[in-house]
């Protein structure tokens, strides 16, 4: 059975990983399991920078789309839904492709999911009471203190990761991060870890094109579609969170526009942290190889 390979597309925000899963999925004639926190959701389309419905149309994706901002949803989820899919993929093809940002979700499909305890009640409902009294900030200054590991490499204007890490730290006393033991690693496949490697200058200019395109057909529209859900921890991400700043009077549009590069760079940078520890894995730039891709793959 581990002759069958899930090939990860790691790295930052803007750096090239849909159009190389759908090379490689075409390549390999199989299908494309998303790992994207925020493509999940049916009601963000331009602030997640979605692949376009032509793209999605080329090759078979999954885990697009796939539930609404309604739903809880997180990473334990995730893991046992995709399993079920790559065990049925892997029944008919030997390679699959795994492509996405977000390191959580990657990691608990490669590595198996982390053991988390459970919070009391009492512990969530303190922790919801500081986010809704005092806001995302202060719950990244108590995060720092309880957890500067965690800290440097969470998303930290998602509110769902920075109240979830927090919990568990002022439950147990323990960092967040100390409970990320990679567990139940599977024996249906080996993994290949692919991580784009652009030049950083370049990859700034890349979020800020990008950012200039969203704002151009539409982002602010969208977010305004949205604005009353702007409560829901599915909403708290880069892109919606600065414009409900802004319909709520507290930025300007030329403020709103930079918050936005702002932390997608930010965003980028804690991607690029992240993937660090994946020490095996081929660096792609800019100026790749199919074959050499391959080879690696084929090792």
């Amino acid at each position: 059975m581990r002759n069958n390979k899930l090939i990860y597309i790691g790295g930052p925000t803007c750096s090239g990983k849909t159009k190389l899963s759908i090379l490689l999925a075409e390549t390999f004639k199989t299908d494309i399991i998303s790992c994207d926190s925020r493509q999940i959701y049916k009601e963000t389309s331009i602030g997640t920078s979605k692949p376009s419905n032509y793209k999605l149309k080329e090759v078979k994706h999954h885990f697009i789309n796939h539930v609404s901002i309604h739903r809880e949803y997180n990473v334990g989820i995730y893991n046992k839904e995709s399993n079920k899919i790559l065990e049925s993929i892997f029944k008919k093809k030997k390679t699959v492709i795994l492509v996405g940002g977000s390191g959580l979700y990657a990691d608990s499909i490669m590595n198996g999911i982390d053991d988390f305890p459970k919070v009391e009640n009492s512990i969530k409902e303190k922790v919801n009471l500081i986010f809704k009294n005092e806001g995302i900030d202060k719950l990244n200054s108590i995060l720092k203190k309880y957890d500067p590991d965690y800290y440097s490499i969470v998303d930290k204007s998602n509110a769902r990761r920075v109240i979830r890490a927090l919990q568990v730290c002022l439950s147990t006393g323990k960092p967040f991060i100390s409970f990320h033991k990679k567990r139940n690693k599977n024996n249906l496949y080996s993994s290949k870890i692919l991580l784009m490697d652009l030049d950083r200058k370049k990859l700034n200019k890349k979020i800020n094109e990008r950012v200039d395109k969203m704002i151009s057909i539409g982002l602010e529209k969208e977010a305004m579609r949205l604005y009353k859900y702007r409560n829901l921890k599915s909403l708290q991400t880069v892109g919606y969170s600065e414009f409900f700043n802004y319909f709520d009077g507290k930025y300007n549009y030329e403020n709103t526009m930079e918050e936005i590069k702002k932390n997608t760079r930010r965003y980028a940078k804690r991607q690029i942290t992240w993937n660090k520890k994946y020490q095996e894995a081929f660096l792609v730039n800019e100026n790749y190889l199919l074959d050499e891709i391959i080879q690696f793959v084929n090792k």
